[in-house]
């Protein structure tokens, strides 16, 4: 049985206007860290992370809250631990979730038909129609973050990416 990561806290701060992330301070020597994939990964992630919440504050969608809608979006009546499953969170951090995106009006639950104990996981109408104008903001401030790699970068990145997080599964 494997551990279950903890949810972060459900407060998210839209980068400054004032003091944006710098991944390279002049002047600084950063030693060991300038060899390390997951500080560079980490430090990367920063930037994509400052780019979305810039892009999506209009909706107040974060990156767990926009994966929890396209994973339901895509997956009729999911349950509730299927998505903490999914996300690699803990069921309690998938309950704040989706009480967060119902608030919102995005998501519902609704009784499973293949399990009459469970609920299922769906969007709601306005859930479905923000969630296509979400989409078109997080591919724009991605493509604002890649905007340093061309396309067959971007592709190698992510086949390379996903070479890392498969062999995570198998430690």
């Amino acid at each position: 049985m494997s551990a279950r990561r903890t949810s972060p806290p459900e407060v998210y701060l839209p980068p400054s206007e004032d003091i944006p992330f710098n991944p390279r301070v002049p002047g600084i020597d950063y030693g060991v860290l300038d060899r390390l994939l997951g500080y560079a990964v980490r430090r990367a992630q920063i930037v994509q992370y400052e780019l979305f919440i810039a892009g999506l504050a209009r909706w107040n969608i974060t990156p767990p809250r926009f994966s929890a809608m396209v994973i339901i979006s895509r997956n009729p009546d999911l349950k509730l631990t299927e998505l903490a499953d999914v996300l690699g969170i803990a069921r309690s951090g998938a309950v704040a979730l989706i009480n967060s995106l119902e608030g919102m009006g995005y998501v519902r639950r609704v009784p499973c038909p293949t399990d009459k104990r469970a609920l299922g996981l769906q969007l709601t109408d306005q859930g479905r129609a923000d969630l296509q104008a979400i989409t078109e903001a997080v591919e724009a401030s991605d493509r604002r973050g890649a905007q340093a790699l061309t396309e067959a970068e971007q592709a190698q990145l992510l086949a390379l990416l996903a070479k890392i997080a498969g062999s995570g599964a198998n430690a």
